[in-house]
């Protein structure tokens, strides 16, 4: 088999393809992976062996087994993961090809469209300094690839592709900066496409949040233009759920479909606030309980359970003002028939629940004493908030209830509505996060997916929907200290975390702070960014950025060109002995002596010293020293002084 590059260029082509995809195999089914490391182990080895490649006919079966595998496994080629699980495929079956300049030419262009995935997946920091990495490892690739024979020393190769890089960095800028910014993205994107993140589902079981306490990524960010709430008002709102098949909550259909905005009467304490949300691939957004409904972020909308719902799937890290009132009336003049369904609830399941219920009904409670008797049950009977709680069966809220009595806040929340459903009170669960944590080097708060939550909401005459959570009746340290530092210590023994020591809260919110900024003036850099910032420089319009622009490339090609042309032309004479010896040579021929191009240093020097024999000592001295210099290699700042001073006596002297 010969190969077009040598074996040991193709070793590095192996090594920086499997640079280039290796994040993408931590998304990649676990057989694809074994599928990927095999053929770059396989192609390593037969360049090393000489072994001969696949026949047509095998490369054709292949690539069908490949195809067919991608589509059986997601149901589907297109899209962003199946698609990018194809092109991984494709790319690496490519090697059972590759022996001509065409095939290491289609392998490099494909590792530098590969590379550009990844932010389909993650635009945090780390992400760019990785790809700036891996793109000056494929443009090393492609130098090798051009360089015929052995290939460069590796260091060598590296110098000059990041250089490569490096030299494209100004117009990368010019076009990042001056290219006018369109609202939303360029092209239809698939309907998987975005980051693929932890967080709030559609839908709440046992267990579900109790998940993600061990999670450290970043739900959302705020800052407040007025004094932030206390711990106890920080609900932030999502999720609505108001359908219940004896096990799982879920969002009504028939509310999915009814476009009725609930009726938000704003009562005061005014919060306004800037939050950033991260990618989480749903239809909700979040904001301090309860949004003000006479200002709402663009293209955004409130349901009739007064949650924030956007049109589309939220697939890109969004920027945020709000302004939410901590005291406000919802829906206190409900519509009957809705209240009905938020009464609803399987009449097989948890039995004992129910008999519950009707039996605080029958006593001829009302209905604020009937939550109180539900709280109290929770405050005074032995309940343990945890986040292991054992498994619950058919019926889960009677084996939370009246057997196990271990849960977290779903649990508690769950048995609380149907405990209210059950005695003929309008019970809904809402989803969230409660608190946030203060990072100290920004003047600005982090909520984590830790600190997810679920609470319920009651409706009582004339009050509307009144918040109430079962959690701070069983753990108020939970809505005082937050998730996060009450399970410290189970956190600390996971074997995913360590504990929160001094050093790495630090770490944590140094980094925080770096892709918070990261966030806010790079990814974030939208229309409204730029023509703010450009407006600084008297580029508010569109005409304007262009012409700028315009100008800016301009002068970049030409600087470019400019050295390209320095380059192409012969290498000026920089070594000082030549140049001092040039001297020589224009001293001497003002006296009559020129060097000619088939005599030599000596053979001069030689032809002067028989006509000027007052010469012969400045002569000696300058063919000396010259001759150490450019031919001994003697580094020495005193011969060149001394070669210097002779040249100066290079006169005929007066007569």
């Amino acid at each position: 088999m010969s190969d077009y590059l040598p074996h040991h260029a193709l070793l590095r082509l192996l090594a920086v393809l499997a640079l280039v995809i290796a994040p993408h195999l931590l998304r990649l089914p676990l057989w694809e992976s074994l599928a990927v490391a095999a053929l770059l182990g396989w192609r390593a080895l037969a360049s090393a062996r000489q072994w001969a490649l696949p026949p047509q006919a095998l490369k054709l079966l292949l690539a069908s087994v490949a195809f067919l595998a991608v589509y059986q496994f997601y149901g589907r080629v297109t899209g962003q993961n199946a698609g990018i699980a194809l092109l991984v495929l494709m790319l690496s079956l490519k090697l059972t090809e590759m022996r001509s300049r065409r095939d290491v030419m289609v392998v490099v262009f494909l590792m530098y469209f590969l590379l550009v995935t990844h932010f389909l997946y993650s635009q945090e920091l780390w992400t760019v300094l990785y790809l700036l990495t891996s793109s000056v490892a494929i443009t090393s690739v492609l130098i090798d690839a051009h360089h015929p024979g052995e290939p460069l020393p590796l260091r060598q190769s590296w110098r000059m592709g990041g250089v490569m890089i490096l030299q494209s960095l100004p117009l990368m800028l010019l076009f990042f900066i001056l290219f006018p910014r369109i609202p939303g993205p360029l092209w239809g994107l698939p309907t998987d496409a975005g980051p693929t993140r932890s967080g709030l589902s559609d839908s709440m079981s046992p267990g579900d949040i109790s998940q993600l306490i061990l999670s450290e990524e970043v739900a959302f960010r705020v800052s407040f233009d007025t004094r932030p709430p206390p711990p106890e008002q920080l609900y932030w709102r999502g999720p609505v759920f108001t359908s219940f098949n004896g096990r799982t909550w879920t969002a009504s259909s028939e509310d999915l479909k009814r476009r009725i905005p609930a009726e938000i009467e704003v009562l005061g304490g005014e919060v306004r606030y800037d939050l950033t949300l991260e990618p989480m691939r749903s239809r909700w957004l979040l904001a301090l309980d309860m949004p003000d409904p006479r200002r709402l972020p663009d293209k955004a909308r409130v349901d009739r359970n007064g949650a924030l719902v956007l049109d589309r799937p939220l697939i890109e890290r969004r920027q945020i003002q709000g302004r939410s009132f901590t005291r406000y009336r919802l829906d206190a003049q409900a519509d009957a028939a809705l209240l009905d369904q938020d009464m609803e609830y399987p009449p097989w399941s948890n039995p004992r629940t129910q008999a519950l219920a009707r039996q605080w009904r029958e006593q001829g409670l009302d209905p604020p004493r009937i939550i109180d008797a539900a709280l109290r049950m929770f405050r005074e009977q032995e309940f343990v908030y945890t986040l292991e709680p054992p498994l619950l069966g058919r019926h889960s809220v009677d084996d939370f209830l009246f057997e196990t009595r271990r849960g977290f806040c779903e649990h508690y929340t769950s048995a609380f509505v149907l405990l209210m459903r059950a005695a003929d009170l309008p019970a809904r669960v809402v989803t969230g996060y409660q608190g946030m944590e203060a990072n100290r080097f920004g003047d600005y708060y982090v909520v984590r997916q830790s600190d997810a939550h679920a609470w319920a909401e009651v409706w009582l005459a004339d009050r509307g929907w009144v918040r109430v959570d079962p959690t701070a009746a069983v753990s108020p340290e939970r809505i005082e200290r937050g998730a996060r530092e009450l399970f410290e210590g189970v956190r600390a023994t996971s074997g995913l975390f360590g504990a929160y020591t001094d050093w790495r809260e630090r770490a944590l919110m140094t980094w925080d702070w770096v892709n918070a900024y990261w966030n806010g003036w790079v990814l974030g850099y939208g229309p409204e960014v730029q023509q703010l910032f450009l407006s600084f420089f008297g580029l508010d319009s569109v005409r304007n950025m262009l012409l700028a622009l315009t100008a800016g490339i301009t002068l970049v090609l030409l600087w470019i060109g400019a050295g390209a042309f320095g380059r192409a032309q012969a290498p000026a004479t920089t070594e000082r002995a030549l140049l001092l010896w040039q001297r020589a040579g224009r001293r001497l021929a003002r006296i009559g002596y020129v060097q000619r191009a088939d005599e030599g240093p000596r053979d001069f020097v030689e032809r002067v010293r028989e006509r000027e024999p007052a010469l012969e000592a400045a002569l000696d001295t300058l063919l000396d020293t010259y001759l150490r210099l450019r031919y001994a290699g003697e580094q020495d700042r005193a011969l060149e002084i001394r070669l210097a001073a002779a040249i100066k006596h290079l006169r005929r002297p007066r007569p």
